[in-house]
């Protein structure tokens, strides 16, 4: 990385770094953007990353989308272009140097919005891409994004800077490498839109069961195009999406409430506990019980060494 970079990945830190103040996440000011602060490397932790714009400053981060890896730094930024279960694990932190990130959410809507007041080129007919992608970070969108950050300090600045950057961000991100992948997820008609489509019926039924055929039907697909599109823009079938999320929801519940197992279950879409159990097990390392009981313990202590 350049001295340049450097110097600009150091202003970011110091503004993340006022504006955190602890470790966490935190939302700020600026709709739609976020800050991670951690002194210590921590993971493996699931969720979903939805449509979103994430940039390292300080540590390193690993995201693992079915059996694909992500390994990126403050030389990169990710791209999630669709909502997308995943595993995320944070490999370099400490007091000292913690991790600190900058996450950028946007819709559909905000990127045809770009696309329409500039001269990038679309491609309808161009085939589905993965829906994550590692991109190099260069000057020009970490000056958009130091932009963006510093209107924290002019909070009166926000409603009407604020949309500006964001497109300058998101036009930054277009004309990258890897800026068709997010052209074709806005584009009405293309195959990954289409796969969009069928990823947010799968989100918002996620505790339904689906019969493949409506699945492309809602796509307009065959059954065999609908196979292949899904899993070169999830890297995952239609059936595995949705385990994922069932089970990061029922995670979710068991640790938010105090839920039989066999409760959460029927709750998320299974028929039998025991199938429940097996597949919580492989995916999360230790039967639902077992796993909630670790996960609070591990969080006492997490809290206690603050005091």
């Amino acid at each position: 990385m350049s001295e340049q970079l450097y110097k600009r990945q150091d202003e970011l830190a110091k503004l993340i770094e006022r504006y955190s103040g602890q470790d966490g996440n935190h939302s700020t000011a600026i709709p739609a953007l976020f800050f991670t602060r951690l002194s210590n490397a921590v993971g493996p932790k699931h969720g979903v990353y939805n449509p979103s714009l994430c940039i390292i400053v300080q540590g390193a981060k690993e995201v693992l989308l079915g059996k694909e890896r992500f390994t990126y730094s403050p030389a990169d930024y990710l791209i999630a272009s669709v909502n997308l279960p995943v595993t995320a694990q944070v490999v370099e932190a400490s007091p000292t140097h913690p991790y600190l990130a900058f996450k950028l959410e946007f819709k559909p809507s905000e990127i045809l919005e770009v696309l329409r007041h500039s001269q990038l080129g679309v491609d309808q007919k161009e085939k589905a891409k993965r829906g994550m992608y590692v991109s190099p970070i260069d000057s020009f969108m970490l000056d958009a994004v130091i932009r963006l950050v510093r209107l924290l300090d002019n909070p009166k600045d926000i409603p009407v800077l604020a949309p500006l950057f964001k497109k300058e961000i998101l036009y930054r991100v277009l004309q990258g490498p890897h800026g068709a992948a997010l052209k074709q997820m806005t584009i009405e008609g293309s195959s990954s839109s289409q796969i969009g489509d069928v990823v947010e019926h799968i989100m918002k039924n996620f505790d339904t069961s689906f019969r493949i055929e409506d699945l492309a039907e809602i796509a307009n697909m065959s059954v065999s195009s609908l196979h292949r599109h899904f899993k070169e823009v999830t890297a995952m079938s239609p059936v595995q999406f949705q385990k994922q999320i069932r089970l990061q929801k029922a995670r979710s519940l068991l640790l938010s409430e105090s839920a039989d197992a066999a409760d959460v279950a029927f709750r998320v879409g299974y028929e039998s506990p025991s199938q429940f159990s097996r597949e919580y097990s492989r995916m999360f390392g230790l039967p639902p019980r077992e796993d909630i009981k670790q996960l609070r313990e591990n969080e006492r202590e997490r809290i206690n060494a603050y005091f």
